[in-house]
């Protein structure tokens, strides 16, 4: 018997357009599922910004590409997550809200260590009669930078994401360049992903993704930019499926001790199955 919000089996080594448009072959897909209402999910998101605050320890530019710069040995920052995923052309019904909710803090001058706490999210997919919340999985992620994106020619790290949960366990490896220029920030990352799922883990998939991001420094406090997606899924590492490429606007917003950055992306291909609108929110403080 398949759980409600689990991956149906491949069909001939491929997921098919009705799979994707209702968010199977999406990592951030639900596992084991709590009927609930929007509403809880709205009081949860306000709590999180009740939480005390110290000292503000850094701001992330994007949400989808990440810095090469790490943390010094110090505080230990909170970043909290929130993205929506809207409006596939195949069911336009459809809305998954996800969340992460990690803890960071520098080993050393070089070394980051980040931990997930939990991966969790809200689907409503009236066709499919499905909505409500579940817990995905939880994560250890390690950031190693290795030349300064200021001093040195060219700024760069490398990073890895061990990822576990019901039923499923993924490695994700990126390589992360970046430039400073003034007040303008660039930032690359070339990522890979490896997942089992389903029962024993039988199930295996991947995906190759590239973001690029461009940030701009308007005053200490206001920075915007653009980020770029691309995405190509790798359904039991065989063939390709269609790549698809996103693209949008961002800001970010620092304050005392909180920062908070937004992306809005749209898609820019013309993929049915995939979503139309994505927008990620990345809020952060430091204790």
């Amino acid at each position: 018997m398949q759980l409600s919000g689990s991956k149906p089996p491949l069909k001939n080594g491929k997921r098919t357009a009705a799979d994707r448009s209702r968010g199977y072959y999406d990592r951030s897909m639900p596992k084991c599922r709590i009927t609930c209402t929007p509403l809880i999910a709205l009081l949860l998101i306000a709590s999180s910004f009740t939480l005390p605050v110290s000292a503000f320890a850094g701001a992330r530019r994007f949400t989808y590409v990440y810095e090469a710069t790490t943390a010094a040995p110090g505080p230990v920052e909170s970043e909290n997550w929130i993205t929506w995923k809207t409006s596939p052309r195949e069911n336009r019904r459809f809305n998954s809200v996800d969340f992460r909710n990690e803890l960071e803090f520098g080993a050393t001058e070089h070394l980051q260590i980040g931990i997930y706490l939990a991966d969790w999210g809200y689907l409503e997919d009236p066709d499919a009669h499905e909505h409500g919340f579940s817990y995905q999985s939880s994560a250890l992620e390690l950031i190693y930078n290795l030349s300064n994106p200021t001093t040195d020619l060219l700024g760069s790290a490398l990073y890895a994401e061990i990822r576990g949960g019901p039923d499923e366990f993924e490695l994700e490896s990126k390589v992360i360049l970046q430039k400073n220029i003034g007040r303008f920030v660039v930032a690359y990352n070339g990522t890979l992903e490896a997942e089992w799922e389903e029962d024993h883990l039988e199930e295996r998939a991947g995906e190759v993704s590239q973001s690029l991001g461009v940030s701009y420094e308007i005053s200490p406090t206001w920075l915007v930019g653009i980020e770029l997606l691309h995405e190509i899924d790798l359904p039991d590492w065989s063939e390709a499926e269609d790549s698809v490429v996103y693209g949008g606007p961002n800001v970010s917003y620092r304050r005392g001790n909180w920062w908070a950055t937004v992306t809005p992306l749209v898609q820019l291909t013309n993929i049915a199955a995939e979503v139309d609108l994505q927008t990620r929110v990345i809020f952060g403080f430091s204790f």
